[in-house]
């Protein structure tokens, strides 16, 4: 048996070749040019002397390149890893001689670092893809234009596809690393395309949806969920390159936008935002993941956009997917949903025996199935360890009801002990969230002499709105168990965040 991840683009382009399968700013690129394109950058690889097996690194924004780059790296037989465009030089040196890439495609205003970092690597070669309008002597002189990869394959059958083991690897996520240096986790073509088409399925893709590409596409939230679940159903995608309020609802109003997928901080701004003269209304399924996402928030978005919020959960190493809340009639707000097709999720104890439904039977998550990554590159005792008994253990705690649904508590990591008592952050979070003035929030512990860890709680507020800490405190107070309530509370301008739009809290527990 062979099988390669890029059928999904050759069989939407045999499908409906005329119709628009990448959407950015003015430009319009069909399923028919976007296979032709990516064809001719597969050509171009394989004359640069990549071969079947060999790896190559995209650091890009959501512009078309990476489209038609990824999906010409896959048409070449070539392993794809990709990387965040605000990696430092040293960070770029890192993946690629882990991931031992050989090219290395990325972005002008990005150039000069990815240069240093490729150059520290040894023997990779550096493709860069120009913005607009740039001057052509703008290229560091140890790069070359992208172009130039894409002209070498001109006249390119975009059918020219390599058959692939179905176990071989397409792509390597590496991991955030919070606990160490970034693992890559790989996951092969067969695993890539049937989380694609489950995840579609799910939430009833359509031909005629128009989906928008916010989330970064080298994370794998946008690639999977996004990106590869669009091409898989045929349907049309809106790059954005980064997630500012205005540009989200300029791309939605002008391009009818029909699903958005999410990560919280992103739904917290689109609810405060000013719709006033604004259309939404084509907006029919919003998909949150990537941390747990407050009721209110729920509530607040669904009340102004009128599209229903479904959260679902996943991670890198299970190519973004693992459960989800079907519908609004079938969903439980705060609930990550059931299991997903194919995919088994268990909560266990320490020992890993399997815990009884029920909030009182909280343990960690683990899964098995056709969604689990093949393993840590390179990585044999950190994915034995991960993998232990045959099921990925996530670092996840939570539940799961009498009726199948799952509900995460809180990260292993985040877990905060006060005198022995176990406290949840996201119990906290929802609490804060709930409160008038608070925009956002995040909890987490810092160590205590007599407690072993306190409650610390960092909110910002919304435009206009004024709370001082000890009412804060007090509010949470009201609503929780002594041992829960934070006992400081500190208002800053704005959380940090990720490259994705999660909340850093590894930074805010170090401050």
């Amino acid at each position: 048996m062979s099988f390669n991840l890029a059928t999904i683009l050759r069989e939407s382009a045999l499908s409906a070749p005329d119709k628009p399968m990448l959407l950015f700013g003015p430009a319009r690129l069909t399923y028919r040019q976007v296979d032709e394109l990516s064809g001719q950058v597969a050509a171009g690889l394989r004359a640069a002397g990549l071969r079947r097996g060999d790896t190559v690194a995209l650091q890009l924004p959501n512009v078309p390149q990476f489209v038609l780059a990824y999906f010409g790296a896959l048409k070449a037989g070539l392993t794809l890893v990709p990387l965040n465009p605000l990696l430092k030089a040293p960070e770029v040196a890192y993946h690629l001689s882990d991931s031992g890439a050989r090219l290395l495609v990325t972005f002008d205003a990005f150039a000069d670092e990815a240069v240093k970092g490729a150059a520290e690597a040894g023997d990779v070669r550096v493709y860069v893809v120009s913005s607009p309008g740039a001057p052509a002597d703008a290229l560091p002189a140890d790069a070359a234009p992208f172009d130039e990869l894409v002209a070498a394959g001109a006249g390119a059958d975009p059918a020219d596809v390599e058959q692939m083991s179905p176990d071989d690897t397409a792509v390597i996520i590496y991991t955030s690393g919070t606990t160490g240096r970034p693992k890559g986790a790989e996951l092969t073509h067969f695993q890539a395309y049937t989380t694609a088409s489950v995840a579609a399925e799910t939430f009833a893709y359509r031909d005629d949806d128009v989906a928008m590409a916010v989330l970064p596409l080298f994370h794998v939230f946008g690639l999977s969920s996004v990106m590869n679940c669009a091409v898989r159903a045929a349907a049309t995608l809106v790059l954005v390159p980064r997630f500012e309020v205005g540009a989200v609802l300029d791309a939605m109003e002008q391009h009818r936008v029909t699903v958005f997928c999410g990560v919280p901080t992103m739904y917290v701004a689109l609810m405060h935002a000013d719709l006033t003269g604004r259309d939404v209304s084509a907006l029919r399924v919003c998909v949150s993941g990537g941390a747990s996402i407050p009721g209110e928030v729920i509530k607040g978005f669904e009340a102004a956009y009128g599209a229903t919020v479904l959260e679902g959960y996943g991670l890198s190493e299970t190519c973004a997917i693992a459960t989800f809340n079907r519908s609004a009639e079938e969903r439980r707000v705060l609930s990550i949903g059931k299991r997903m097709w194919g995919c088994e999720v268990r909560v266990v104890d320490p020992d890993d025996r399997e815990l009884p439904p029920g909030p009182d039977h909280v343990g960690e998550i683990v899964l098995r199935g056709h969604n689990v990554m093949k393993g840590y590159l390179g990585r044999p005792e950190a994915t034995a360890e991960a993998m232990r008994g045959g099921w990925f253990h996530t670092g996840d705690l939570g539940y799961r009801d009498e009726d199948g649904f799952f509900f995460i508590v809180d990260r292993k990591k985040d877990l905060v002990i006060r005198g022995g008592f176990n406290v949840y952050p996201r119990e906290i979070e929802e609490v804060l969230h709930a409160h008038p003035a608070v925009l956002e929030a995040a909890v987490v512990g810092r160590p205590d002499e007599r407690l072993g860890e306190e409650v610390v709680a960092y909110v910002s507020l919304k435009p206009g709105a004024s709370a001082e800490p000890a009412e804060v405190v007090a509010f949470c107070k009201e609503r929780l168990a002594a041992y829960k309530y934070p006992r400081e509370v500190l208002v800053i301008d704005e959380l940090p965040k990720g490259p994705s739009g999660k909340v850093l809290k590894t930074e805010l527990r170090n401050r």
